[in-house]
């Protein structure tokens, strides 16, 4: 929902994003006040709205102004100086007894009439006007009852459901904020072992995206990453940035229908070599160089990432999916194998009120699996360095505000077939947060 504030706080007219408030989400009602000394324009908010991924739907207006006549009918001049011409048959209805120069405040559906190459707003009116004391002429801005729904021009019947805040480990297809985008710092904490050795790690993981089209999103990734081993002789710790890596994401398909919204899109990534190399030396601690190059921020240089996901939402259950592959090239003589992941992602909605936005506790269990090849050192493949892994990550998110999501998941591993040479994963918590701008 703050997707559409975002979007009706852009026109002129509009008043600040925290005055445009969204009072029935399942409905798909917001309303907001215009500026008064601002004329508005029902088909400006409409194409805003559009660009956002929406669709206006129909609008109400209740409007305070001075009633005027001339050749074209009967309408209300705004304290902007702007005309609403009233356009229905049963006008001199609602105005019986009113005179031009008349302060009054009517309601009615809101519209923007074209003739030729200009266009007038229209009030077909609803309630009976009624006079307005002078006393009362500078309280009376322009008061606006719009009725928002999801927009796609494929689709048959549009609806506003639920809209998840997103998946915690998997990859969402849906985008952030049109003309905005998100900040989400997350950090991790990992407990790895290979034989007698303990790994901890803590990564510290901040991700800035920014989307500037409704079908387009943009995002950096940079890690900081800090690791402690033990192998009962020896002991050390080390700290560095990882791989920065980023990433275009692109949504081809959204399909909206009442109680469900499907949608998809392919992303692609590219893992940098910024990452701190330098591994232990054997002195440090004495075990195989291969698993001493895994005791470092990176698992290799260069490194496209391609991404296809998958999501549906039907009511308060949320369905979905990615499938990526990782192609890793050698730093320094050193990679990790090429990997193949497939998740998938269930979540059921909880809301705090069914009809406005923000308090949703969001229940998570998400799956992931990763298959990784041989991977090599110094120019060589080296065996024991493949993996196959299955883990389940049951977790919570909670939708504090409209923008702003707190966010939990526990990792760990259900099926665990590693090489000799492979660090191995026993818990993976993730503890994060995300906000909207």
């Amino acid at each position: 929902m703050y997707n559409i504030q975002k979007a009706v706080s852009r026109l002129e007219f509009a008043p600040k994003l925290k005055e445009i408030e969204v009072t029935d989400i399942q409905k798909g009602l917001g309303v907001f006040t215009p500026k008064p000394e601002k004329p508005v324009s029902f088909t400006a908010l409409k194409e805003a709205l559009k660009k956002a991924g929406y669709t206006l739907d129909s609008a109400d207006i209740t409007l305070t102004g001075t009633l005027a006549k001339d050749d074209k009918g009967w309408s209300i001049v705004a304290p902007s100086g702007q005309h609403f011409f009233l356009v229905g048959s049963d006008v001199d209805q609602f105005i019986a007894g009113a005179a031009a120069g008349d302060r009054m405040e009517i309601t009615g559906d809101w519209k923007t009439l074209k003739t030729g190459s200009t266009s007038n707003e229209a009030i077909s009116p609803s309630r009976k006007a009624s006079p307005v004391g002078s006393k009362q002429r500078a309280s009376f801005p322009i008061f606006a009852k719009a009725r928002y729904v999801h927009f796609d021009p494929r689709a048959e019947e549009n609806a506003d459901p639920v809209k998840p805040a997103a998946p915690i480990r998997v990859t969402s297809p849906g985008l952030t904020v049109y003309k905005g985008g998100a900040i989400t710092p997350r950090l991790y904490f990992i407990k790895q072992h290979l034989g007698d050795l303990d790994v901890d790690r803590q990564v510290f993981d901040l991700s800035i995206s920014y989307t500037p089209s409704p079908r387009l999103q943009l995002e950096l990734e940079v890690p900081f990453s800090h690791t402690s081993y033990d192998n009962g002789i020896t002991n050390g710790s080390g700290f560095g940035l990882g791989n920065i890596t980023a990433w275009a994401k692109y949504r081809f398909f959204r399909t909206v229908k009442t109680y469900g919204d499907r949608q998809a899109a392919f992303r692609a990534g590219l893992e940098t070599p910024t990452g701190k190399k330098s591994a232990p030396s054997q002195a440090q601690i004495d075990v195989p160089e291969f698993v001493r190059q895994q005791l470092t921020p990176i698992n290799g240089g260069f490194a496209p990432h391609f991404d296809l996901a998958f999501s549906q939402a039907g009511g308060r259950v949320i369905f979905g999916g990615n499938a990526e592959v990782i192609f890793r090239a050698e730093r320094d003589g050193f990679r990790m194998g090429h990997e193949q992941h497939g998740s998938t992602d269930l979540e059921y909605v909880i809301p705090k009120d069914a009809h406005k936005p923000g308090g949703e506790l969001f229940l998570i269990l998400e799956t992931t699996f990763v298959h990784r090849g041989t991977g090599r050192l110094n120019g060589l493949a080296v065996d024991g360095s493949r993996s196959t892994e299955y883990y389940l990550a049951p977790g919570l998110q909670y939708a504090l505000l409209a923008r702003f999501v707190i966010e939990g998941s526990y990792q760990f591993p259900v099926i665990r077939n590693t090489g000799a040479l492979v660090l191995k994963t026993d818990r993976n918590f993730l503890f994060g947060v995300r906000y909207l701008f």
